[in-house]
């Protein structure tokens, strides 16, 4: 097959697969938290209640589609675009499988976390311009949460990319074919999740639209399309999360030869979104200030000291 022809068909497979799985999370969540609780899901909309998903989506696209008459037009509109074109372009790195990369660029890991940082962008210009106090507070707490966990993220990597000798997402997964990363680097994958948390602003870290406390924080004023942009970055946002957390730490694609490597790799992707589903249904929300405590007094000496640990052992070792 032409080579141009393989990434046209491979980029399109891959926004449709994603964006697909960003739409059926809809209700995977609520199946999944209504087990969780011992309480029935959406069961009434088709079997199993799958047409629920797309019952949601024709409500959402004819919802009036408002504008607050004191917001700044422009900036208000095109916010909601940043997150999901930020995240989308995440996934531009990450392997699928064995050439199933759309770019296996030599910095794909900084590029992962360079697109993870743009997603502040939405929320700061989504509730800057909104004009109202609640969006505000919760654009400045998002902001914050996002630009502070992005530190901690990238550290904890520091302890993969030392170990694997590169950025590059297929040499990091290649790295692993004997012991996957999870096990020597198990302070890093602790870090990155719990900043993967904190950066998909999820429940309980979901400060930035702290419903109880901000109505609906930096997106309080926002309805129909626009909202549901919102809505579907933060299920891409999950998604990718899941899907580096199975690359870096998990093996990617690798796996027992009774399945096909793409396989493996979604399966693993599945388990780390249904963690992000269950610990929302299971864990309280902190207070603000206790969330930007535990980063900088906790997570940022950790992840420093992994680092330290991991280049001494490097060099003693040798490899």
């Amino acid at each position: 097959m032409n080579e141009t022809l393989f990434y046209l068909l491979l980029i399109v497979g891959v926004l449709g697969v994603m964006l697909t799985i960003a739409a059926l999370l809809i209700w995977y969540e609520r199946r999944m938290l209504a087990l969780w609780q011992d309480r029935y899901g959406p069961n009434r909309v088709g079997p199993f209640g799958l047409m629920q998903v797309l019952a949601d989506m024709v409500k959402i696209f004819f919802k009036e589609d408002w504008i607050a008459p004191f917001a700044d037009k422009w900036v208000f509109i095109i916010a909601p675009t940043f997150v999901m074109i930020a995240v989308l372009l995440g996934f531009a790195v990450v392997p699928f499988g064995p050439g199933l990369v759309v770019s296996d660029m030599n910095i794909g890991l900084l590029f992962f976390l360079a697109m993870s940082s743009l997603g502040a962008y939405s929320i700061f210009l989504g509730g800057l311009s909104s004009n109202n106090k609640y969006s505000l507070i919760g654009a400045l707490r998002g902001a914050a949460q996002v630009i502070s966990y992005e530190v901690f993220m990238g550290l904890s990597l520091m302890g993969v990319v030392i170990m694997s000798d590169s950025f590059s997402l297929v040499k990091i997964v290649e790295a692993q074919k004997t012991v996957w990363f999870v096990i020597p680097q198990f302070i890093g994958f602790v870090i990155f999740v719990i900043a993967g948390f904190a950066e998909s602003h999820r429940a309980p870290l979901d400060l930035p639209e702290a419903e109880s406390e901000l109505v609906a924080g930096f997106h309080s004023e926002y309805s129909g399309m626009k909202f549901g942009m919102f809505f579907v970055g933060e299920y891409l946002g999950i998604t990718l999360i899941s899907a580096m957390i199975a690359t870096l730490f998990f093996g990617g694609w690798l796996g027992p030869s009774f399945l096909p490597p793409v396989v493996w790799f979604f399966l693993k992707t599945m388990v780390f979104i249904t963690l992000f589903v269950l610990v929302r249904a299971a864990l309280p929300r902190p207070r603000y200030d206790q969330l930007m405590a535990l980063g900088w007094k906790v997570l940022l000496p950790l992840s420093l000291l992994n680092v330290l640990a991991t280049g001494a052992l490097k060099l003693y070792f040798g490899s």
